[in-house]
């Protein structure tokens, strides 16, 4: 897998289609992404005895595949795109 935590990335599919965030958590065994402010997801939390804890309706950055983020290159601000070797095919 070509991406890593710390990377920035473009959401390219999906509701967040366009999004720009920097990779909190991966997931290798599910090629799976968390990525900063995109796939936000309302969660439903309740009270614990931890007094620090969140508790109501929480929102949260669920995963997204890895097939719908590309990286973004740190110098240009573009996407890295794989090219074809025979692209007459």
């Amino acid at each position: 897998m070509s991406i890593k935590t710390g990377d920035r990335v473009r959401v390219i599919a999906g509701k967040d289609k366009g999004k720009e965030g920097k990779v909190i958590k991966v997931f290798l065994k599910k090629d799976r992404v968390i990525v900063q402010g995109a796939n936000k997801v309302t969660k439903h939390k309740k009270a614990t005895q931890n007094q620090n804890a969140k508790k109501g309706i929480v929102e949260e950055e669920a995963a997204i595949h890895i097939s719908n983020v590309s990286l973004l290159d740190s110098s240009k601000d573009t996407v890295h795109a794989n090219k074809r070797e025979n692209a007459n095919k």
